[in-house]
């Protein structure tokens, strides 16, 4: 496309790295309604770690009439774009329900700047249908604007991995669509000038919605799988890890292992597959019984350490235990959905007293989302535990001496088998 000038809508996990890569072809425009995100970014200060710290002052600091970066809080200042993606969040709610607030609340910002000609991609992880019916009325409402006569839509799922340096944005492939055949090779044509992976042009958005969707849904079903294979081998006193290995040695075998399924991906999805199925008349079993099943993991860790003290005559009764990590996954600060916090929550009903410590994790952001005071430095800590609980695979707990901080009577349940075997007393 000529003349083209793109504006990214949220400046996450998803947008930010996105608008750094296009900045380097084109003039983009990246709008957040958080103000302190923006103040951060213009400092060349990203907290998601996403991004390296050069590319994104470079791309700020070069910017020019046809390429560069300039971030803004301002509605106004996206008037000039012509070419919108939004790559807002889609949680869930309280009760496992699609919260599309954050996406309606885009949609409206985008509509009250839309001209004739405008196309504006969703990247946000939703229902097959949710572009075209939840977010274009939307459009033409606070517009005033027609869809696909005024104005265009497309769809392409964002496939960011978190705390992935290997496969970064530009490196996975990219599934993309339009509300139009010509819009669609339009957009298509916009993502692989930046995609070297290459792009999968879908036949319709619904297609590309549901692409993504399942991505998700399909490997929580298959994490669910192991987790309840962990579970069983556990009464017959099996190390799963050892029959995971054994099993893996056959050509086909799928290299799932067990653990907690959180984050804003793997752990969320599935539940939108799900209410737009229970909307239509059918109830989905396999999809919400895997759901089920991961959800219950971080009670299970829990409940399972309590019982090892007891055979080992630990007192449990106000026991100090040590968390290691509170992040979703493995040397990334996205505490978004942890299931660690499971973990907490069912000790604490023991009456145990639980600390918490993750070095990716700021003590706000921690505060913040779950009320809980994260210890800054283990340096600080002097106390000995009856029992650490390693809930995330950090890099830096691999170096931990973990005698220094046990009772002399204690009890390791080493989650994601990071430790050797034999310095653990409990593995999933």
């Amino acid at each position: 496309m000529k003349n083209i000038k793109i504006a990214i809508i949220g400046l996450g996990y998803v947008g930010l790295p996105l608008a750094v890569e296009f900045s380097k072809k084109y003039k983009v425009i990246g709008f957040d309604i958080n103000t302190d995100r923006i103040n951060d970014l213009n400092k060349g200060l990203d907290h998601t770690f996403e991004v390296d710290s050069k590319d994104l002052q470079s791309v700020l600091s070069n910017v020019s009439n046809k390429k560069g970066l300039s971030l803004t809080h301002r509605l106004d200042e996206l008037s000039s774009a012509n070419f919108y993606i939004i790559t807002v969040p889609t949680p869930i709610d309280e009760n496992k329900k699609p919260d599309l607030r954050p996406l309606y609340g885009a949609s409206n910002t985008v509509g009250k700047v839309l001209k004739k000609g405008d196309i504006i991609v969703y990247e946000s992880t939703v229902y097959p249908g949710a572009t075209e019916e939840e977010c274009v009325p939307i459009l033409e409402e606070v517009s005033g604007l027609e869809f696909n006569k005024d104005f265009f839509v497309g769809y392409s799922p964002e496939r960011i991995n978190p705390g992935d340096k290997a496969r970064t944005v530009t490196k996975i492939l990219k599934v993309t669509s339009g509300s139009t055949p010509e819009i669609a090779d339009k957009v298509d044509e916009v993502y692989s000038s930046i995609i070297t992976a290459g792009t999968h042009k879908a036949s319709s958005i619904k297609v590309a919605e549901a692409a993504k969707v399942i991505e998700n849904a399909q490997r929580d079903i298959n994490i669910a799988f192991v987790n309840e294979l962990s579970k069983i081998f556990r009464l017959m006193n099996i190390d799963t890890n050892e029959v995971l290995e054994a099993a893996g040695t056959k050509w086909n075998f799928l290299p799932f292992k067990p653990g907690l399924v959180g984050g804003h991906c793997i752990g969320v999805d599935p539940y939108y597959l799900a209410q737009k199925a229970i909307s239509l008349g059918y109830s989905p079993e396999i999809i919400l019984s895997g759901r089920r099943l991961n959800d219950s993991m971080g009670a299970f860790v829990a409940v399972e350490t309590v019982k090892m003290m007891v055979k080992n005559d630990i007192p449990v009764n106000n026991a100090d235990v040590l968390v290691l990590g509170i992040a979703f996954k493995e040397n990334c600060p996205d505490i978004r959905n942890s299931r660690a916090i499971d973990i907490i929550t069912e000790l604490r009903s023991y009456n145990i007293n639980v600390d918490v410590f993750d070095p990716w994790a700021t003590v706000a952001a921690v505060k913040h989302e779950y009320d809980i005071d994260l210890i800054s430095s283990l340096k600080d800590v002097d106390k000995k535990y009856q029992a650490i609980i390693i809930a995330v695979a950090h890099n830096e707990f691999k170096e931990l001496d973990l005698e220094k901080y046990l009772d002399n009577a204690h009890i390791i349940f080493d989650v994601k088998a990071m430790l050797p075997k034999e310095k653990s007393h409990i593995r999933l």
